[in-house]
């Protein structure tokens, strides 16, 4: 019987150590990590645009036959970096291509199919609420009216909220749709859609913010008024 308690023992320790040691890399490890991956990422595309490596985006009217497309987004590649004044004067996070779980460990994921940057259509991104450095923690205390600022080297995006936080299941796909049902745009237009997990340490639902284009500026101009609060 001692044997028997002993060994039950010694597993229920055993056990307790392996969750806690897990508990400890879900919450710490995996952001530190996250954080480091983000802010390589920021500097990899710094160094790019630095280096003049980027064509500039279609401009809002489209582009002319003679002038060459932008490059098209790459899997797992950044190509844009966003901030968001409401969660933080310091608060920016590089936008990836695809949502795949590396993707979603190195910053922001933009949804694979949905518009490009300030382009027609719907520009859909998705991010961790919690774990792999929290990056949308704060997402419930976006606001309408709030500004989400992007810019892919050449050019400054603003975009302004206009509802949400919106609380839906993960089988609601239409949240990203060109004109998304729920959203309260009635025609096409140039949107933004940003979706994370809810609640903030479960994935039951998700929270979404739907915003419009508001204006565009090149990057020699500054950085835009939104930015500048």
């Amino acid at each position: 019987m001692r044997v028997i308690v002993r060994t039950v023992s010694e597993l229920c320790i055993t056990l307790g150590a392996l969750i806690v040691l897990f508990v400890a890399y879900v919450l710490f490890w995996t952001g530190v990590r996250a954080d480091s991956a983000m802010s390589d990422q920021i500097d990899r595309l710094h160094r790019q645009w630095s280096s003049g490596s980027v064509r500039p985006a279609d401009p809002p009217g489209g582009r002319t036959a003679a002038a060459p497309g932008p490059r098209p987004y790459r899997d797992g590649e950044p190509f844009a970096i966003m901030y968001v004044p409401r969660l933080g004067s310091t608060w920016n996070k590089p936008v990836l291509e695809g949502t795949g779980r590396d993707v979603l460990a190195r910053g922001l994921a933009h949804y694979r199919g949905t518009a490009r940057l300030g382009q027609r259509g719907n520009f859909a991104v998705a991010g961790h609420r919690r774990t792999y450095g929290d990056p949308l923690k704060d997402f419930p205390e976006l606001r309408p009216g709030d500004p989400v600022v992007l810019t892919d080297g050449t050019t400054w995006f603003t975009y302004r909220i206009d509802k949400g936080p919106y609380r839906t299941v993960p089988t609601d796909v239409e949240v990203i749709d060109a004109v998304p049902r729920t959203s309260g745009y009635t025609r096409p237009g140039r949107y933004l859609t940003l979706t994370t997990c809810d609640p903030e340490w479960g994935h039951s639902h998700r929270l979404i913010v739907w915003a419009h284009l508001d204006s565009t500026q090149p990057v020699e101009a500054g950085e835009p008024a939104a930015l500048r609060r």
